[in-house]
């Protein structure tokens, strides 16, 4: 090769320093920092608005789901009124003598349930 290669010098820490240094210089001057914000007045109605609507849920927003993933929850009201004394749909516990006693000697340690 007649033009042969240039070798590039390693340019040190403080050369690499002063690189960073006039880019940080150089992005200063031409950076604005804005540290005061409003609203602009003539469109301050429909601002508040969006935020509002932005505010509300997902089903006071939408008649019908967006997303698959909206689809859980979204009728979120039962099926079937969770009446407390309708036997059908709750069956607590009941203790009689002998579940009583079982019980018991169950919290006192005695363990025979495999027995």
């Amino acid at each position: 090769m007649a033009g042969g290669r240039k070798e590039k010098a390693i340019p040190d820490e403080v050369h690499q320093n002063q690189i960073l240094r006039e880019l940080y210089l150089k992005q200063l001057r031409t950076q604005k920092l804005y540290t005061q914000y409003h609203v602009n007045p003539l469109r301050k109605a429909r601002f508040l608005n969006l935020i509002h609507h932005a505010a509300q849920g997902p089903r006071k927003k939408y008649a019908e789901t967006q997303t698959e993933s909206q689809e859980i929850g979204w009728d979120s009201e039962p099926l079937v009124n969770p009446e407390r004394d309708d036997g059908r749909l709750n069956h607590f516990r009941v203790y009689n003598d002998i579940t009583l006693y079982k019980a018991k000697m169950w919290s006192l340690g005695e363990d025979d349930r495999h027995k």
